[in-house]
């Protein structure tokens, strides 16, 4: 099988996986946000922040490291492994020694308990990791599909993280051994450092704001600010990360052609603001009526958060698969660089403006975030020469197609919004026209694209064909 049949394979699969677990965990959220109150989903969020922080210790990058290296042998394997589940058993038991301490910070005496239970699945998580890094160096997207959909119907962190163990451990041929080394440690770490260290930095810009909007201005506010927030964000990680799961591996095999590397830079961003555009634009124009429908009228004042960070979504959708370039190429070290400059830039953002409000958290977020875009373009085309006509000129035809699905969305808005129509089916009349409408013209004006994808994705359909008896 070639490297384009094993992608396409990968990015059905991956499909599967993301958009999955992004309708179980939609569902639960929306279940969540009926049951509980501002206050209540602001802990979670709080909770869920602690977590996160600590959790991107981890790995240290050697998921990454695996996935990137030319020449892996078992002692790469073996090194990780172990050193994975010691820092994994290590922030365990940190994580539940300091959980009475992180809740008297915040003032909040609920918060200590959770923590303590959530701790238990950096360990369960640790056992996982090297399996996933070798399943996906492999394109075996498949199982991390049956994984990762198994693992969240299950329920709950520690619940996702001890199915996740027991399915990967399944699907994957390899057993940790002892074969230790710290020659190996070194060449993962040299690499792996600088991941890590790109993956605390994005956590700290994606959930300072939690932690400064829940010191400064309490649960409450931060649970709108939430439900605003998790939305867009699991809308950008379900629209981009189908594609950047399977790109950072086929880049690494391709890290010796840059023109090749090149080619497939430009198909999977065009891939990629197809379906990111028309949703994140659409989101923003809906957000009254979606806030509401899903989560019920008390979360009102989540609507203006969405529609701010629904911008966000649209940056987010360009900019993907930058990470990717520098990291196949061996650039771990540039993409870090990167991001402390963002993190830096987005945290003084928001100590500056949280006074305010979240919305002007929000809106801090999405200026600070197009403000340095232009650092991670130059970055990519220092290392395969895009041309950033060819580059820019794949949003056209997503943005047009979008922008005329927004007149016609708020032309019917006009007509349905004082008729005293039920706002489920008005939000349905949205949702139906608009979509038809945006798969219409980006049929018209960018058939050939289309074509494209569609032969891709045809790449990985006949090997589910039934063998006739």
């Amino acid at each position: 099988m070639t490297l384009r049949e094993r992608a396409a394979k990968g990015i059905v699969w991956s499909v599967a996986e993301k958009w999955g677990r992004a309708a179980i965990w939609f569902l639960t959220f929306v279940v969540l946000s009926r049951l509980l109150g501002p206050e209540a989903f602001g802990l979670v969020a709080l909770a869920s922040t602690f977590i996160a922080f600590v959790e991107v210790f981890l790995s240290q990058g050697f998921g990454a490291a695996i996935v990137q290296r030319a020449d892996l042998v078992r002692e790469h394997l073996d090194t990780a492994f172990w050193a994975t589940v010691l820092i994994g058993s290590l922030l365990t038991v940190g994580g539940i020694a300091v959980s009475g301490s992180v809740a008297a910070v915040f003032g909040e005496p609920n918060l200590g308990p959770v923590l303590r239970w959530l701790s238990i699945s950096f360990i369960l998580s640790a056992l996982s990791s090297t399996q996933m890094a070798i399943l996906r160096r492999q394109f075996a997207f498949k199982s991390l599909a049956v994984r990762s959909i198994t693992a969240t119907t299950a329920g709950g962190i520690v619940g996702v993280s001890l199915v996740g163990v027991i399915v990967l451990w399944r699907a994957s041929d390899w057993r940790p051994g002892f074969d230790l080394s710290m020659k190996h440690y070194k060449e993962l770490f040299t690499f792996g450092a600088y991941v890590a260290g790109h993956n605390i930095l994005q956590v700290l810009v994606r959930r300072s704001d939690d932690l400064l909007i829940g010191y400064f201005l309490g649960p409450t506010l931060l649970g709108y600010y939430a439900i605003g927030y998790r939305l867009v964000l699991v809308i950008i990680r379900a629209a981009t990360g189908i594609i950047n799961s399977v790109a950072f591996p086929t880049f690494s095999r391709l890290q010796d052609n840059p023109e090749r590397m090149r080619r497939a830079f430009y198909e999977v961003t065009q891939y990629t603001s197809l379906l990111a555009f028309p949703v994140f634009i659409g989101l923003a124009i809906l957000a009254p009526e979606v806030v509401p429908a899903l989560f019920g009228e008390k979360w009102a004042p989540s609507i203006p958060v969405m529609q701010v960070l629904a911008l966000m979504g649209i940056l987010q959708s360009g900019l993907a698969f930058n990470g990717s370039v520098m990291k196949a190429f061996g650039k771990p070290s540039w993409h870090f660089g990167i991001m402390l400059l963002n993190a830096v830039c987005t945290v003084l953002g928001f100590l500056l403006v949280v006074r305010w409000g979240i919305v002007a958290v929000a809106a801090s977020f999405v200026i600070v975030g197009y403000l340095l875009a232009p650092v991670s373009y130059m970055a990519v085309h220092r290392l395969i020469q895009i041309d950033f006509r060819t580059y820019f000129r794949q949003f056209a035809a997503p943005l047009s197609a979008s922008l005329i699905m927004v007149i016609l969305i708020v032309g019917l808005k006009n007509i349905f919004q004082h008729q005293g129509f039920n706002s489920y089916l008005q939000l349905s009349v949205y949702l139906t026209a608009g979509g038809l409408t945006y798969l219409l013209v980006i049929g018209l004006i960018a058939r050939s694209v289309c074509q494209q994808l569609l032969k891709r994705f045809s790449a990985a359909v006949p090997r589910w064909k039934l063998k006739k008896t």
